[in-house]
């Protein structure tokens, strides 16, 4: 049987808001070590943080480049099994199914979903320097005639109407307005098919969003949710959680390791693990069913 790509029904020019055109700017310009030093253990670039225990033995290697390779070697680890749980949750999928990644940075994703799974894929970025980067990715993996990454604003994205069983957001839900988000991603998904976000999101308890908050939106050019908006945007688009996990805990050793990695370090470590021990900042696993 041969399966289309999902981009031959249309392909859309992908337009860009004035703030969408700076977070273009922003992610094709980036070349951060956390993102890059890391994806080149196995060509596994992700754009988002760690989750589990840490080995802390990292930082007790007394050979400088030895431990910052140990210590580079831990904080990528923590962050695949982030990709992994998200992947865990994508509902049973077979080699004829179709997944949609969202915000799919350097492509880590997609690829763990198909390693997984053995699906099809489909990314979306709105920096074609990432997508670029990806595909290269994936042709070097083999792979690239299942997994292929576009140029694309993830709210638009010209893809055939139900032809995904699954889709995610890790970690880019912060760069759109929910609702527009959970409208593509219900337009996409089949009858049943899972939608899972991994992300961060303020406390509707704490009140209004903390300073913490408001720093990493400004180093991350973001505007970061309340949890309450993610609940009332699925049920306005047909979305139903099935499973929520509160992943703050889990998060907190990989911040720790990373505020102690000297060559990996960007200035933000401090305000995430203030945020998430004062309670203005949660993390996050959401799953739910298009009904």
């Amino acid at each position: 049987m041969t399966i289309a790509h999902a981009d031959t029904v249309r392909t859309p020019v992908p337009t860009q808001s004035t703030y969408q055109s700076r977070v273009a700017d922003y992610w094709n310009a980036e070349e951060n070590p956390v993102n890059l030093e890391l994806g080149k253990i196995d060509d596994l670039y992700h754009h988002h943080y760690g989750i589990g225990d840490a080995d802390w033995s990292v930082l007790d290697e007394p050979d400088p480049d030895r431990r910052r390779e140990r210590v580079t070697g831990e904080l990528h680890r923590l962050e695949h099994a982030q990709a992994e749980l998200l992947a865990s949750h994508l509902g049973d999928l077979s080699p004829t199914d179709r997944v949609f990644d969202a915000g799919c940075g350097r492509g880590g994703g997609s690829v763990v979903a198909h390693l997984r799974h053995g699906c099809h894929a489909d990314g979306a970025t709105i920096s074609a320097k990432q997508a670029d980067f990806a595909n290269e990715q994936a042709r070097k993996r083999g792979i690239d005639d299942k997994v292929r990454y576009h140029h694309r604003n993830m709210l638009d994205t010209g893809f055939t109407s139900g032809a995904y069983a699954a889709s995610w957001n890790n970690e880019s839900t912060m760069y759109v307005e929910l609702e527009l988000l959970f409208a593509e991603h219900a337009r996409l998904l089949r009858r049943g098919g899972r939608y899972v976000t991994i992300t961060g999101c303020y406390n509707d308890a704490y009140g209004r969003a903390s300073r913490e908050v408001s720093l990493i939106n400004a180093h991350y050019i973001c505007d970061i949710h309340p949890r309450s908006a993610y609940f009332s945007a699925m049920a306005h688009n047909r979305l139903v959680p099935v499973h929520v996990q509160d992943l703050t805990e889990a998060a907190l050793p990989y911040w720790e390791l990373r505020r102690q990695a000297d060559h990996l370090v960007t200035g933000i470590e401090e305000t995430f693990l203030n945020a998430y021990r004062n309670g203005s900042f949660q993390y996050l696993l959401i799953a739910a069913e298009r009904v």
